[in-house]
């Protein structure tokens, strides 16, 4: 955590100078232009769906399943010249075979790791509240924002919060920001059907939740399982940014951010077969051995860098480097690139590509690959070393004049975009997004 102390003291010196000189300029009055002339109201929508044959829920193996549909509306109301409020509001609605099988002997037919359950984990819904706002100097050279969240589900609830600063330089051909942001979460965590029995330690098969079930292959089923402690998980990041104009055609960007997050880190529905544990079973479905057990901190580091390039009034390049890093041993990298062509003065199209490769997690095994005397086992795919690509096009219709209405909303623009992604693990997923941008009159 000394990296954070440290920054953590950069951060408070740059805020007070900024704040100094920024009052410096507040106090000549000279013309300025308003930060946002009118409230604007943004839409956003998307649906996603995705499959698998690696569910967490099941140990490494089993449905990926899962459809989500999202809405968000995004409010940015002028408090004066140099002030912005923002609100945003959105909630996401997921129906799961994967994660329904929590509790997979809810259903009216055998319990199977490829089949959904219709227990209540079928489905859920999270809904997130978030305000901002932001304030500009006089010069426009200097802007300071600060937000706040709220987000919650049926098992989890997050509460954050963060602020912001940017300087401008060299006639705003450079800028320079930093960011800090911290997440206070909490978990109500939802444990697999067959291990609630064997809470601290009770013996489990004397419940009445196997009274009416036939154990088959190890009938003497003993997993180990006690129930998480400590549910809570804090997050604290820090990201640096740099922005340079290069020319009039090439614009190019780094980021550097930080992220301390600690607390429990395992998610507790999510089950481990051991390799030296005798499988049993109820129906087509295998008993868990364990539940995931992952350290209660992680470090990770992320670097990256941007480089856009204006070919024409047609054609723009848009490119994407980022290395991560994080003491769990995961490396990745991501490179994408988008190429915005612009059909008309109202249209225009977005074709793009992203590759995305990482390495394993220490504690990541397959399908009864871990050990019971291992001190920490995930079998979650998404830490398994895996290769990713993903084909995406937009199209966009803009328009200034606003001409079409909705009561007091102009139409400015719409926004849709498609994206298919593929892993090297059986995993492939779609989101279809929209997005319509309204001004106030």
């Amino acid at each position: 955590m000394n990296i954070f102390k440290t920054t953590g003291f950069i951060v408070f010196t740059f805020f007070f100078v900024a704040s100094y000189a920024q009052q410096s300029q507040d106090s000549v009055s000279t013309y300025k232009k308003r930060v946002l002339e009118t409230t604007e109201v943004d839409f956003l929508t998307s649906y996603y769906s995705q499959d698998g044959d690696n569910a967490a829920v099941s140990g490494g193996l089993g449905t990926e399943e899962l459809t989500d549909v999202t809405g968000t509306f995004i409010v940015s109301i002028p408090l004066n010249d140099d002030d912005v409020l923002t609100i945003d509001a959105g909630v996401s609605a997921y129906t799961s075979a994967s994660s329904s099988n929590v509790g997979p002997f809810d259903g009216g037919q055998p319990a199977d790791p490829f089949v959904a359950s219709s227990g209540a984990s079928s489905s859920d819904t999270w809904a997130n509240l978030t305000g901002s706002y932001s304030h500009s100097s006089n010069d426009r050279n200097t802007i300071v924002s600060g937000k706040l969240s709220v987000s919650s589900e049926y098992d989890y609830f997050s509460l954050g919060f963060g602020g912001g600063l940017t300087k401008l330089y060299n006639e705003k051909n450079t800028e320079i920001s930093v960011n800090a942001n911290v997440y206070l979460d909490k978990w109500n965590s939802i444990y697999p059907s067959e291990l609630r029995p064997f809470a601290s330690g009770a013996n489990g098969l004397a419940n009445g939740f196997f009274s009416n079930k036939t154990i088959t292959g190890n009938a003497n089923y003993s997993p180990i399982f006690d129930k998480f402690s400590d549910e809570s998980r804090n997050s604290y990041s820090l990201g640096f940014g740099f922005s340079q104009i290069l020319s009039k055609n090439v614009q190019g960007s780094l980021a550097l951010d930080f992220v301390q997050q600690q607390g429990l880190l395992s998610t507790p529905f999510q089950r481990v077969y051991f390799a030296d544990v005798a499988d049993s079973f109820i129906e087509n479905f295998q008993l868990a051995d364990a539940i995931e057990q992952l350290p209660d901190s992680r470090f990770k580091v992320a670097a990256g860098g941007r480089l856009n390039w204006y070919i024409n009034e047609t054609f723009v390049v848009r490119t994407f480097y980022r290395y991560y890093y994080d003491d769990w041993g995961i490396n990745s990298h991501t490179a994408s690139i988008e190429v915005p062509i612009k059909l008309s003065d109202k249209f225009t199209i977005y074709p793009s590509y992203r590759y995305y490769r990482q390495t394993a997690a220490d504690y990541f095994n397959g399908y009864e690959e871990a050990l019971s005397t291992d001190t920490f086992y995930t079998s979650d795919y998404d830490l398994s070393e895996y290769t990713a690509n993903q084909l995406g096009m937009g199209v966009s219709y803009t328009d200034i004049f606003t001409k079409a209405h909705i009561w007091k909303l102009g139409l400015k623009s719409i926004d849709l975009k498609f994206y298919k992604y593929d892993r090297d693990t059986t995993f492939s997923s779609s989101i279809i997004t929209a997005g319509f941008k309204f001004v106030m009159d």
